[in-house]
């Protein structure tokens, strides 16, 4: 690895800030403590901050030569709603809060790379440093840019990255194209004739209908969507009842949907909601239904994506670089932003997933080692897109 030897040389002192930054974690919309943190820190660097956008966020400018060409680089805040389970000295201190993705990881290895880059302009333009809010389902990036992100701090193209556990250390992954899925939620609400356990036949029995939703709507994956075609469709949430011998007046489900393709999306919410109305009809079930989009897909631009490649593979090298990852499921509200800007996003190896080590588990910990190998990637990335004179 061709780490940047003066970030590496403060490992100590980024870890000691991640693992403050893992011991105060804090809910969307509520990272006053990290905005706090983050805001400080560039300040001490010497980088203008403006605050607020997305009520939390945080963007840092440094500008160094004379051109106008501009890149952003996005980090989020936020921690999960999750208590956690690990024992060490940086475990969260507020209770039922935790941060189980890494995002404490993110913020460092980003104000480690701005560090460096406000002590060694060695590049011809704009940097952006977005410290952003709220990414774990609340749309942070939507809501910084509703504020003038990208109207405020023009750019060119925007960049981020995630960690990921079981990948190696020392290696790095992206790919051109929908990298990350749509994130949609559902929910609906059926109502029957409740009564007594033991007379079936005068009731109209919401848990039985909602049984046959829970099966019916797979047969939307497995028979109306392409088999080429990624999705998926989970329901998560299944509430009815309170009580041994009563068949309950009304029953909850929810769950989400993931997908790449738009068709592919528009034919998940028109199948559902066509089964719906069928088998609550077929059972003389009255519903409500509604159906959300949340994240739409991450999908990479091609240069932007040869770009975050290059800046990686100076950093771990060629063979350590896959630069066509396979798709991952999972959303990410940083596809808000590729949907108004190209640019890549990313992930890096954050080591074994041993011992339940995995994304959102409550033993989560985000591995202080790359630190410096994400934020060398941060400076390649800004020292390549802006290099001076070209």
């Amino acid at each position: 690895m061709q780490l940047v030897e003066d970030i590496l040389a403060r490992q100590a002192e980024h870890s000691s800030w991640r693992r403050d930054i893992h011991a105060h974690p804090e809910l969307a919309y509520n990272e006053h403590r990290t905005a706090d943190f983050v805001a400080s820190r560039l300040e001490a660097f010497g980088i203008p901050i403006v605050r607020g956008l997305g009520k939390t966020g945080v963007v840092g400018t440094l500008k160094a030569g004379n051109s106008d060409r501009s890149i952003g680089l996005r980090a989020d805040m936020d921690a999960l709603p999750l208590t956690e389970m690990n024992t060490f000295a940086h475990a969260s201190t507020n209770a039922g809060v935790m941060h189980a993705c890494g995002h404490d990881g993110h913020t460092t290895m980003l104000l480690a790379a701005a560090e460096y880059l406000a002590s060694h302009r060695d590049f011809d333009g704009i940097v952006h440093f977005i410290f952003q809010p709220a990414e774990e389902g609340e749309a942070g990036a939507r809501a910084m840019m509703d504020d003038g992100l990208f109207r405020d701090f023009p750019m060119d193209a925007v960049y981020a990255v995630h960690n990921w556990p079981g990948m190696p250390v020392g290696h790095m992954a992206m790919r051109k194209g929908p990298a990350m899925a749509a994130f949609d939620v559902f929910e609906v609400t059926l109502t029957g004739h409740g009564g007594h356990a033991a007379l079936p036949h005068l009731v109209v029995d919401p848990i039985q209908v909602g049984v046959e939703l829970v099966q019916a709507w797979q047969t939307v994956v497995s028979r109306n969507v392409k088999p080429v075609e990624p999705a998926v469709l989970s329901v998560t949430q299944f509430h009815a009842g309170d009580a041994w011998a009563v068949v309950p007046e009304q029953a909850v489900l929810r769950g989400t949907v993931r997908s790449f393709a738009p068709e592919v999306r528009a034919l998940m919410e028109r199948r559902m909601a066509e089964i719906t109305a069928g088998i609550c009809a077929a059972h003389g079930c009255r519903f409500d239904w509604r159906y959300e989009h949340r994240f739409p897909p991450t999908i990479n631009a091609a240069d932007e994506t040869d770009i975050a490649a290059r800046a990686a593979m100076a950093v771990c090298g060629a063979e350590h670089v896959d630069t066509n990852v396979e798709q991952v499921t999972g959303s990410e509200d940083f596809g808000y932003m590729l949907e108004e800007k190209p640019g890549c996003y990313a992930f890096i190896g954050n080591g074994p997933g041993d011992g339940g080590c995995l994304l959102h588990s409550p033993h989560f910990d985000f591995n202080d080692e790359i630190i410096p190998i994400g934020a060398s990637y941060f400076v390649r990335l800004v020292e390549d897109q802006l290099k001076p004179g070209a």
